[in-house]
């Protein structure tokens, strides 16, 4: 696990977004050369990653603050801090990293100081995959038909580009160490160092007396994901997008792989992950996104949204 890759003037630069934005950087810049090969301005999809890295980001922390179980946190942090319970041990509840106050009636720590914008700070962490696609979806839409470019070929576009950026994302994630799965004793576990987000929660789970403990080995399910997220990108790219019947049918298969592949996925997840059903939150909404993707199979299938005659194939 290794949070920040690297500081430059004491400035630190965290590797789950500089992950992430790799990924973005590297999605519309595919986007751009398949935009170019097929006769459209590739301008067009380099003002339109712009627009789904900042809607993403918003959409995605959204969706968190409300669906993940935090919406309570963020409020008692502006409201009376002291209904916060923050469940580390007395050493580190008055470090700089939790400048906290120890609760010696509860075991808990309590932060001390108000802050009725800790809900916006995504760089703290919080960010969730399905309201960034929301957000980044909705974005596409107002550019798309501002710009007047075909929606469904840049659906298309889409179907391999941001699998291949999220590819990069989850590795973010395992640098982070966050999104990690439940223990294993199989040789796909992976342990994280002392201090890390798997250590501090089966430290909750009374497992460990501290937390300057490595965790127990866990499902390396960011690097599942990330193969799963690969693996999508190449088949909506190498085989999808030269044999499909009809604009958006890359995008359609992008959208009901990942969703499949993500709801087993979250099986192994050991994070919080709010939901009902004893589903998480990003399951419920994969059910709907399989849903969405049958039927828009059915509706440009049926309606014959005819796809362009084949361009030059595209590099992987």
């Amino acid at each position: 696990m290794r949070p920040e890759l690297f500081r430059v003037f004491e400035i630190a630069f965290p590797a789950y977004f500089l992950l992430l934005l790799s990924g973005f950087l590297f999605a519309t810049a595919s986007g751009a050369v398949w935009a170019r090969r097929i006769g459209k301005d590739p301008d067009v999809i380099v003002d339109l990653g712009l627009a789904c890295l900042l809607m993403g980001v918003v959409g995605g922390r959204l969706l968190h603050v409300f669906a993940d179980g935090y919406f309570w946190d963020y409020v008692h942090l502006c409201t009376d801090p002291k209904l916060v319970d923050w469940k580390v041990e007395q050493a580190l509840c008055t470090t700089e990293r939790y400048k906290g106050e120890w609760d010696a009636v509860k075991g808990v720590c309590h932060p001390v100081a108000q802050d009725c914008f800790a809900w916006a700070k995504f760089w703290a962490g919080g960010l969730t995959y399905y309201g960034g696609f929301i957000g980044a979806s909705a974005a596409a839409v107002y550019l798309l038909r501002r710009d007047r470019f075909p929606f469904w070929k840049a659906a298309d576009m889409a179907g391999f580009a941001v699998p291949l950026g999220l590819g990069f994302g989850r590795m973010g994630c395992l640098l982070a160490g966050c999104c990690f799965g439940n223990e294993t004793s199989s040789g796909f576990g992976m342990a994280f160092p002392p201090h890390s987000p798997a250590t501090e929660s089966q430290f909750k789970l009374h497992e460990f007396p501290t937390m300057n403990e490595w965790s127990h080995p866990v499902h390396p399910t960011q690097i599942y994901e990330s193969a799963f997220s690969i693996a999508i990108a190449a088949f909506c790219l190498l085989y999808v997008h030269g044999r499909k019947r009809y604009d958006g049918q890359v995008f359609v298969a992008f959208l009901g792989l990942y969703a499949a592949a993500r709801f087993l996925v979250e099986f192994l997840r050991a994070d919080d992950r709010g939901g009902l059903l004893a589903l998480s939150t990003s399951q419920l909404i994969g059910v709907a996104m399989v849903a969405v993707a049958v039927a828009l199979h059915v509706r440009l299938g049926r309606v014959g949204v005819r796809p362009a005659p084949p361009s030059a194939p595209l590099a992987a």
